[in-house]
This record gives C-alpha cells, sequence and structure tokens, in this order.
C-alpha cells in the first residue's frame, strides 16, 4: 500500500503470490503515481493460505517532476561493493548513511553490486549473496527511503571482464545466462535493463547495458565490435538527439575517457574497444551540456579526453577497503581530480538567479567533500 506523505487514504494493491522458481520474489507495479510527489509505502506479506500474517517494512520514495518543471534534484552514485570489504563494525558500508544526509532524489548503482566470482559459483550461491547484501541493515535503510536504479556489470553477471559467449570452469556451474535472469528477478525494472529517466526540466540520464550485447574482448577492433550492440547504440544516439533537458548525463557501468590500465581490455577507454569508443566520445563531445558518470574503477577521478573534450566523472568504490588498481601518484594530463579512495559521487541540478548549474561532487565514505565542480549550462 502507498499513498502521498501526509495522506489520509492508501492506495492497496492486490495479493501478488511470490515466484517460487525466482527465488521468491515479486514485482510489483504502483500505478497512478503524481509527479514530484513524496510517498510513503507499505509492503506487508503472509502465508499462502491468508491466515498468517508475516513481515512489513515501510518506507517511502520520491517520484520525478515533470519533464518541464523546473526542479532541484540530487542524486548519488556508487560502484564496486564487495561483501568482503564492508566497512561498517557489525556489517554494512558507510556511504549510505553518509549519502541519505544529502536527501538524495534518486540514487545509481553502476554495478559490481556484488561479486559472483568470489562467493557465489552456483545459482542458489548467487541468490544468498543478493540476501547477504541487501540484508545489510545499511542497505536496507538506504533503499527503503530512496529511489533507486541498478545496473549490472561483470562481476553481477558472471565474473571479471565477461561477455555472453565467454567459455570458463572458473565460475562452476553458474552461467552468463543465470547471471542475467538472477539481475531481472532481484531488480524490479522490467525485462529491458538499458533505460533513459527524466527528472524535469534540467536533468535526463541514460543507463546503458554494458554486459548482454557485447562482442567478446579479445576480438579484433572494428566497426563491428561493440560493448552496446546495434540496437542499443542507436537507441541512445536517438534519444540523445530527441532530449531537450538542459542537462544530459550517461551513468555508464565502465569508463568511456579513462585513463585505464594499459593491461585492461573490457572498456571503451582501452584499446580493445577504441573503434566504438571513438565513435561514442565524439558523439557524446559534440552534444551541449552532456557528461559522462562512470563507474567500474576502484578510484574516483575527474578526467577530460584529449582528443573530443569530453568530461567523465568516476564515483569511485563503495569503501576504502575496495579502493585501487591505481598510484596516487601516477596523475596524468587527462586527470582534473584523482584520489585512490572509496566513497562515492554527487550531483545537484538547481537554479541560479534562473539558470540551470550542475553541481558534481566527490565525498569520502564518511561523507567528507573531496572535490567539487559547478557546471553553468552552456
Amino acid at each position: 500500500m502507498y499513498r502521498p506523505t501526509g495522506a489520509t487514504n492508501w492506495t492497496e494493491t492486490s495479493w501478488q503470490r511470490v515466484d517460487e522458481t525466482r527465488d521468491d520474489t515479486a514485482h510489483v507495479p504502483l500505478r497512478s503515481l503524481r509527479p514530484a510527489t513524496a510517498y510513503e509505502i507499505r509492503v506487508e506479506s503472509r502465508s499462502s493460505a491468508g491466515a498468517v500474517p508475516g513481515q512489513a517494512i515501510v518506507g517511502r520514495f520520491r517520484t520525478a517532476p515533470r519533464r518541464q518543471a523546473e526542479a532541484r534534484v540530487v542524486f548519488t552514485v556508487t560502484t564496486g561493493q564487495c561483501y568482503e570489504d564492508q566497512d561498517v563494525p557489525g556489517g554494512g558500508f558507510k556511504i549510505y548513511g553518509a549519502m541519505l544526509k544529502l536527501d538524495p532524489s534518486f540514487f545509481v548503482h553502476t554495478g559490481d553490486i556484488l561479486y559472483y566470482d568470489k562467493l557465489a559459483k552456483s545459482l542458489p550461491l548467487a541468490r544468498w549473496h543478493w540476501a547477504a547484501i541487501y540484508g545489510l541493515r545499511t542497505n536496507v535503510e538506504f533503499h527503503r527511503q530512496v529511489t533507486s536504479y541498478f545496473m549490472k556489470d561483470d562481476h553481477d553477471t558472471l565474473m571479471n571482464d565477461c561477455w555472453p559467449t565467454m567459455k570458463t570452469k572458473f565460475m562452476g556451474e553458474f552461467t552468463f545466462t543465470q547471471g542475467q535472469a538472477v539481475f531481472l528477478e532481484q531488480v524490479g525494472m522490467g525485462p529491458r535493463t538499458y533505460r533513459t529517466v527524466r527528472w524535469g526540466k534540467d536533468l535526463e540520464i541514460w543507463l546503458p547495458e554494458g554486459r548482454d550485447f557485447r562482442s567478446p574482448n579479445h576480438a579484433p577492433d572494428g566497426a563491428e565490435k561493440s560493448i552496446w550492440g546495434k540496437e542499443q547504440k542507436q537507441w541512445f544516439i536517438r534519444t540523445v538527439q530527441a532530449s531537450d533537458a538542459t542537462f544530459r548525463l550517461l551513468i555508464s557501468p565502465t569508463p568511456l575517457v579513462g585513463p585505464d590500465r594499459a593491461n585492461k581490455h573490457d572498456n571503451h577507454a582501452n584499446k580493445s574497444f577504441q573503434h566504438e569508443g571513438d565513435e561514442l566520445r565524439t558523439f557524446l563531445a559534440a552534444q551541449k551540456n552532456m557528461y559522462v558518470i562512470c563507474g567500474d574503477r576502484h578510484w574516483q577521478y575527474v578526467s577530460v579526453d584529449s582528443r573530443t573534450k569530453l568530461r567523465e566523472y568516476s564515483c569511485g568504490p563503495a569503501s576504502n577497503q575496495h579502493a585501487g588498481g591505481w598510484s596516487q601518484d601516477d596523475q596524468r594530463p587527462e586527470h582534473v581530480y584523482l584520489n585512490v579512495t572509496g566513497g562515492f559521487l554527487a550531483g545537484v541540478v538547481e537554479r541560479d538567479n534562473g539558470h540551470p548549474v550542475l553541481s558534481m561532487r566527490h565525498y569520502s565514505v564518511d561523507g567528507a567533500l573531496l572535490h567539487e565542480e559547478h557546471l553553468p549550462a552552456r
């Protein structure tokens, strides 16, 4: 049941049976939501016979403003949430409490939500891993209050740097196809894993799919090699060109600008996918007020592509224990900001004397401000 905060009457959904073949999950659409509205929600459970009440959880969420509404929007982004690298005594991640203090309108997890290749090499273990991560009190407390969008990357699909036709014995009986299915059963988002979301007049975000359609990493680079696949790439270009949002943000599971390590072959910042990377960087840089936010990298950075001047913000991993993979002393010409640390990225879209401004801020796991930039609309 759900209602606008402070309202008297609840809107109730009908009882829905959980799917025993899909980890006892159920996806319940909420209908007729008002834009730019804070809602209360209460989720109840009962036995299938209806006689025995089960557990209940209460929460809240916020809906997006209308497309042409001038609204202040706050969002947060993270990546690299490894169960073994928790940083809260008793279990959990500090970033969630720190992000709650910013009262975000919405949250995006860019992928590597969990790591199957560390703890889950069978279907039952994969499902256990989701229960373990989202049974942590920090995660429960955050997600019962904040509108959230989830993306998947390699570790929460199958294993490091994976692709659909990859052959491996490392993952035991767990398969790429099973990883795809588990993600869709655990995350209520419908069958298509790439989408765009509008948050008022001044912000639209794109959340692409980076695993399901990709070519093998070791395939020769060229016009046919792709991470996104032809259909998704056409959709992306078409919807970006059609958008009239002031600021447009591509939130990608993996980098497009980097720089990245020379031994990596898995993303658009690597030479292995340079053809498509050049194509996307050229297109993105030609768009007014469009920027890239990326996950995957275990360090925070802001970088500017030397050729196209496209600007990219890496959010950094969910804990300091998971930070690494780059030397703090290795600051390249592309770097505007570099910090090998955990934490999160926050963005604020608002109007200053009527003029739209996007502010991008990197925070530590404790919520200390580490770096900020203010980007007035051009």
